[in-house]
C-alpha cells in the first residue's frame, strides 16, 4: 500500500550509510549497508537506516547532450587532458638525458605515436567504447568493475573482477594527488620563460592556486563548470591558434599524421622508442578521468565536446610544436611557450595557469566520484555526500575525501618542487589505471555485449598491447619517484580491501545474532510478554531479521510496546520522490501483533527525515492504527566491535576499527528525535 507524503525539498547533503552487503550490485537491487560505526575505543557499530533496493544515487543513464553541457564539461572533464601540451613534448625530449633527438625522425616519430595515441585511446577506446559502459549513470574503474561483475557469476571471477576494480581505483587515487601539482607548477613554470626575474616566486604562487583550487569545490562542478567551461573554450582556441601557426609556416609536419612516421620511429631505434613512451603517455593522461567524470555530465556532453573542440586542438597543437622543432631545435628547452609571440607570452603563462588549475579538477571530480562509488559498494566506510544538483545525482562533493587531496597535493608540490621532478614519478599509477579499464572492458564487451572473439582479440591487441607498452616503459621510473604513486595506491588498495572483509565479518555476526524477525515474533506468541501503551520505532535495513535492538529491548525490560514500527529509509534514482510515491506499508503478518514495517523512499536530493514519515504514515491512515507520533520511542540497533586477531588479524583489525570510528551517527541526519532515541545492542566479533 502507498500514501502520500511531502517531498523534502531541503536536500543536498547525504550521510548515507551505504555499504552493501556481499552479492552483485544489480540494476534492479542494490544491496546497501547494513552498519554503521561511532567512535568509541570498541568501535559500536549501528545498524544502517541504508536502502535495502534501489540504484543507489547516481542517475539512470546519460542525458542529451546540449551545447551549454558540452561547455561545462570542457570546464570539468577535459582539464587534465587539455594541458598535457605543456609539457608532454618537453618532457620526450628530456628524458634519459636527451635520447630523443630533434631531428626529423624522432620529431615526426615522437608526434605520430602522440597522434595516433590520442585516436586509440581516448577517442576509439574511451569516447566511443567506454563511455557506453556506465554503471547506472556513473563512470570510473570501479563502476566498470561493478557492472562486469553482474555478468561473469560469482565465485573466484567475481572476486578477480572486484579486486582489478578496487586495484584501478587505488591507482587512481594516486593519479588524483599528481595531476594537480604537475599541473599547476608546469603553468606557473612558464614565468621561467616570460620573466626569469620571477622564478623565485613559482612555488608560492603554485600552492597558493592549489589551497583555492580545493576551496571552491564545495560549490559543486555545474557552478565551476560554468566559470571554467569558457576558460577552457579560450585555452582549447589558443592551442588551435598557437600551434596552426606553426603549421601554416612549416605543413610538412602533417606527415605525422600518418602511422608510417611512428613505426619507422620504432623500427629505426626502439630502445629509445621505448623509453620515449614513458613521456608520450602524458598526452593521454585524463582519459581515465574523463570516464570517471561521467556522472557529473553524461556521455552525450562529452563526446560533443572531445570530437568538436578537445580533439582538433590538441592535434593541431602537438603538430605545431613538431613543426616548430623541426625548424628550430633549441626550442626543446619549452616548445609549448616557444610556439607563442614574445609579445603574448606572459599572458599565455596566465592562461596556462588558469587552464591548469582546471585540469586539476578532470581528477577532483573523479575522486569524489569514485569515493562515492567505494562507499556505495561497501568499499570505505561512510563519508559525508553532499549532492551539488537538485536534478544530477552524479554531482557530488565529499569535504573529507576534498580535505584529503589538498593535504596530499600541497605536499608533493612542495616536497617535488618542479614539475620535472614530478614527471619522474607521474605516469606509472596512469597506465596501471588504463590497462585494468581495457582488460575489464574485454571481460564486458565479451560476456555482456556479444562482442565476437575476434572483435575482443583485436581491441586487446591494439588498444591493450599499447597500454602495456606504456606501462612497461613507465615502470622504469619506480626507482626514481614512480614509487610514489604505487604506495599511494597500495594504501589505498589496503584500506578499501581491509573495510570490505572487515564489514563481511560484522554484517555476517550481526546478522546472526539478529536471526528472523518471523522467528522471532512466532517466539513472543508462544509466551506472554507484557505489553506497555505507546509506540516504539526501530530504524532497521529491511523486514528479514530482527532488529537488535528489539531484542535487547525485550531481554532487558521484559515488554514490548503496543505498536511497534521497524521503519527503513530507501534511495532511489531520481532527484525526488513524489507525494504518491513515499510511503510503503507492510504488515508482515503480524498485524494482529501491531508489529508493522514502513519504507520511506527518498530521491538523491531529498532530505531523509525518518520523523516526519512516521507523522506521515499516521496521517495517512495506511497503519490502519492510532499512533502516537510525538510519544513514540526510537530505538536504534548499536553493536560494538570486539577486535580478535583470527579473523582480520591485528593490524588489518586494528584498520578496520579505526575506520569505523569515522562513520556517522544517524540519530541527527535522519531526524530522529534525540531526546526519545535510545541505542541498544551487543558486541560483534571482528
Amino acid at each position: 500500500m502507498r500514501g502520500n507524503g511531502g517531498a523534502s525539498k531541503a536536500p543536498v547533503r547525504h550521510r548515507w550509510p551505504t555499504h552493501p552487503g556481499p552479492g552483485p550490485v544489480t540494476p534492479e537491487s542494490t544491496s546497501l549497508p547494513d552498519l554503521l560505526t561511532t567512535p568509541d575505543d570498541d568501535a559500536p557499530v549501528t545498524a544502517a537506516l541504508a536502502p535495502t533496493q534501489g540504484r543507489g544515487l547516481g542517475r539512470s543513464g546519460p542525458k542529451a547532450a546540449s551545447t551549454g553541457l558540452a561547455v561545462a564539461a570542457l570546464g570539468v572533464v577535459f582539464g587534465d587532458i587539455g594541458t598535457s601540451p605543456l609539457y608532454a613534448v618537453q618532457t620526450v625530449f628530456a628524458i634519459d638525458h636527451s635520447a630523443v633527438q630533434a631531428n626529423r625522425t624522432d620529431v615526426l616519430g615522437v608526434i605520430s605515436m602522440m597522434i595516433w595515441s590520442l585516436t586509440l585511446v581516448v577517442s576509439l577506446k574511451y569516447v566511443s567504447i567506454v563511455l557506453r559502459a556506465d554503471n547506472n549513470g556513473e563512470g570510473g574503474v570501479l563502476a566498470l568493475a561493478a557492472r562486469v561483475r553482474r555478468n561473469v557469476g560469482t565465485g573466484r571471477r567475481t572476486s578477480l573482477v572486484i579486486g582489478l576494480g578496487l586495484l584501478g581505483a587505488a591507482l587512481f587515487y594516486g593519479d588524483s594527488l599528481i595531476t594537480p601539482a604537475i599541473s599547476v607548477l608546469s603553468a606557473v613554470e612558464g614565468v621561467n620563460v616570460a620573466v626569469p626575474s620571477l622564478s623565485h616566486l613559482v612555488l608560492p604562487i603554485a600552492v597558493t592556486i592549489l589551497v583555492a583550487l580545493f576551496a571552491v569545490q564545495r560549490w559543486g562542478t555545474t557552478q565551476i563548470g560554468k566559470v571554467f567551461g569558457p576558460v577552457m573554450l579560450v585555452w582549447f582556441a589558443a592551442l588551435t591558434f598557437t600551434g596552426g601557426r606553426q603549421l601554416l609556416l612549416h605543413p610538412d609536419v602533417l606527415r605525422a599524421i600518418s602511422p608510417t612516421y611512428a613505426v619507422l620511429f620504432v623500427t629505426a631505434h626502439p630502445g629509445t622508442a621505448f623509453i620515449a613512451m614513458g613521456a608520450i603517455v602524458l598526452c593521454i593522461t585524463g582519459a581515465e578521468a574523463l570516464y570517471a567524470d561521467m556522472g557529473h555530465f553524461g556521455r552525450g556532453p562529452i563526446v560533443l565536446a572531445w570530437f568538436a573542440v578537445g580533439l582538433p586542438a590538441l592535434a593541431i597543437n602537438y603538430l605545431g610544436q613538431g613543426a616548430l622543432l623541426l625548424n628550430n631545435p633549441a626550442a626543446i628547452s619549452n616548445p609549448f611557450f616557444f610556439l607563442v609571440p614574445k609579445t603574448l607570452q606572459l599572458p599565455m603563462v596566465v592562461l596556462a595557469t588558469a587552464a591548469t588549475v582546471i585540469a586539476s579538477q578532470a581528477v577532483i571530480s573523479g575522486a569524489f566520484s569514485v569515493s562515492r562509488q567505494a562507499v556505495q559498494l561497501g568499499f570505505l566506510p561512510t563519508l559525508t555526500v553532499r549532492q551539488t544538483s537538485e536534478n544530477e545525482g552524479g554531482q557530488v562533493y565529499l569535504p573529507a575525501v576534498n580535505i584529503a587531496l589538498l593535504l596530499g597535493v600541497v605536499t608533493l608540490t612542495v616536497g617535488f618542487g618542479a614539475s620535472a621532478r614530478l614527471a619522474t614519478a607521474y605516469g606509472v599509477a596512469v597506465t596501471g589505471t588504463l590497462l585494468i579499464t581495457t582488460i575489464l572492458l574485454c571481460v564486458l564487451v565479451r560476456v555482456s555485449w556479444h562482442w565476437a572473439v575476434w572483435k575482443v582479440a583485436l581491441l586487446a591487441t591494439t588498444i591493450g598491447g599499447l597500454e602495456v607498452v606504456f606501462f612497461a616503459a613507465n615502470l622504469t621510473k619506480v626507482v626514481h619517484g614512480g614509487w610514489l604513486p604505487l604506495l599511494i595506491a597500495f594504501c589505498v588498495f589496503t584500506t578499501m580491501t581491509t573495510w570490505q572483509r572487515g564489514r563481511e565479518v560484522v554484517t555476517a555476526n550481526r546478522i546472526a545474532k539478529e536471526g528472523p524477525l518471523a522467528e522471532f515474533i512466532t517466539d513472543l506468541r508462544s509466551r506472554p510478554v507484557p505489553r506497555v501503551p505507546g509506540t516504539a520505532v526501530f530504524p532497521h535495513p529491511g523486514s528479514s531479521t530482527t532488529p537488535l535492538a528489539l531484542r535487547s529491548n525485550l531481554e532487558h525490560n521484559g515488554v514490548l510496546h503496543e505498536k511497534v514500527v521497524i521503519l527503513t529509509a530507501q534511495a532511489t534514482n531520481v532527484p525526488h520522490v513524489t507525494d504518491d510515491g513515499r510511503l510503503t506499508i507492510d504488515d508482515l503478518g503480524f498485524r494482529d501483533d501491531g508489529i508493522f514495517h514502513v519504507t520511506a523512499r527518498y530521491g538523491f536530493s531529498d532530505r531523509p527525515d525518518l520523523l516526519a514519515a512516521l507523522q506521515q504514515a499516521s496521517d495517512s491512515g495506511l497503519l490502519e492504527v492510532e499512533i502516537d507520533v510525538a510519544g513514540a520511542s526510537w530505538f536504534v540497533s548499536r553493536v560494538a566491535l570486539r577486535r580478535t586477531t583470527t579473523t582480520l588479524g591485528k593490524i588489518r583489525g586494528t584498520l578496520f576499527v579505526v575506520l569505523a570510528r569515522n562513520a556517522a551517527d544517524p540519530a541527527a541526519y535522519f531526524n530522529m528525535p534525540l531526546e526519545r532515541t535510545i541505542f541498544l545492542g551487543g558486541h560483534v566479533d571482528v
